[in-house]
């Protein structure tokens, strides 16, 4: 049976989908939303309050995003990057076992439908740019994230790996 929980977090109102057994989404929106706080939902919420509170550097809550075959690899890549760590696409394309297909990645990031859970705010161009975020709040959202984890990125090249 679906679930959803919710969670108002520095960054926005997180709505985290799922069943019992897994997330399947978490987004950042205001829309509306029939509310069960029970199951992995409820669970991925509690995750991430500790994680913007300080507390949690990784999550243990099972995830189940829809995606082909592809997107899957390049967001397991994703969850691969190290607490306060960030990738360049290229990197978390090698990792997913496509090395040239750097640009499909940066699109495959983009679709990256579980925010936070699988950190795609931890991927930079090779520009050494913050670079896109497409979750709301952008490149705002995406800095905040960084800060919190105190990857080190303040712009240029100057990230930390």
């Amino acid at each position: 049976m679906p679930r959803c929980a919710v969670l108002l977090s520095p960054i926005g109102r997180l709505v985290i989908f799922g069943d019992d057994a897994a997330v399947t989404a978490v987004q950042i929106s205001d829309a509306p939303v029939s509310l069960c706080d029970c199951g992995a939902p409820a669970t991925a919420a509690r995750q991430l309050a500790d994680y913007f509170s300080g507390k949690r550097s990784d999550f243990t809550v099972p995830l189940r995003p829809q995606g082909t075959p592809f997107q899957l690899a390049v967001w397991q890549a994703l969850r691969e990057i190290p607490y306060g760590k960030t990738r360049t696409y290229g990197e978390i394309a090698a990792m997913a076992g496509f090395p040239r297909a750097a640009r499909a990645a940066g699109s495959a990031v983009g679709k990256n439908p579980c925010l936070i859970l699988t950190p795609c705010h931890r991927v930079l161009p090779a520009s050494g740019q913050l670079g896109h975020f497409s979750a709301p709040g952008g490149s705002r959202v995406k800095q905040f994230l960084l800060d919190l984890e105190g990857a080190g990125y303040r712009g240029g090249k100057t990230w930390v790996k």
